[in-house]
């Protein structure tokens, strides 16, 4: 479950140093992820690697690859052979690792959450004023269960999340980012190296029961 959660965006082609723009916009600025096109490369590539770490991660990074893409379905032929490739994955795996449809769900839904809660955190999106965000709107198909997460005194301060799903009271979850001061790069390798080489700063946040 920690591996998907955690490399399931692996694959990246701007990290290859193969040159590029895969990682920047039109005006050489760092591209946010969700503007980035779709890659049957890159996600053919993720889901080959989650092999070497077993069929549980291959079934739970499948899973994410179809909840990803399906809306895609019927844009591409080979975009459609790929989704088939993922299902037909998802029944062997679940049927071999004698997993129920509701647990597999379960699972899945545990990771969606977390991934969810991940971005909304990296990415600064906790809203001003204390205000509530919802984590995780979940696939179709998939029972809704309705969770929050605030700031409510502020940047700075415990982030609360609710209903609270861990066993403890608190947790404490950082990430270490790389601030990068150039606003335009050549290609993806020029970015790759200015990363490499940027000063690293750790994000912390404490989450609490709300």
């Amino acid at each position: 479950m920690l591996a998907a959660t955690a490399q399931h965006d692996d694959e990246q082609a701007p990290w290859h140093g193969r040159g590029g723009h895969h990682g920047l916009t039109p005006a050489g600025a760092p591209a946010n992820f969700t503007q980035v096109a779709f890659s049957v490369e890159q996600a053919t590539g993720v889901l080959h690697a989650a092999r070497f770490q077993g069929r549980w991660r291959s079934l739970l990074t499948s899973l994410h690859l179809s909840a990803l893409y399906e809306p895609l379905r019927g844009s591409q032929v080979h975009i459609d052979g790929f989704l088939d490739e993922l299902r037909a994955g998802q029944t062997r795996w679940a049927k071999e690792l004698h997993l129920t449809k509701t647990q597999t769900r379960q699972a899945y839904d545990l990771l969606h959450w977390c991934d969810r809660l991940s971005l909304i955190l990296c990415r600064h999106e906790l809203p001003e004023l204390g205000r509530e965000v919802e984590i995780s709107a979940l696939p179709l198909g998939h029972q809704h269960h309705a969770s929050y997460v605030s700031q409510p005194a502020g940047p700075g301060t415990p982030v609360v999340v609710s209903p609270w799903p861990f066993a403890g009271k608190e947790l404490t979850v950082s990430v270490e980012t790389q601030e990068l001061q150039q606003l335009q790069f050549r290609d993806d390798a020029a970015l790759a190296l200015a990363l490499r080489q940027a000063p690293i700063a750790t994000l912390i946040w404490t989450l609490r029961a709300g």
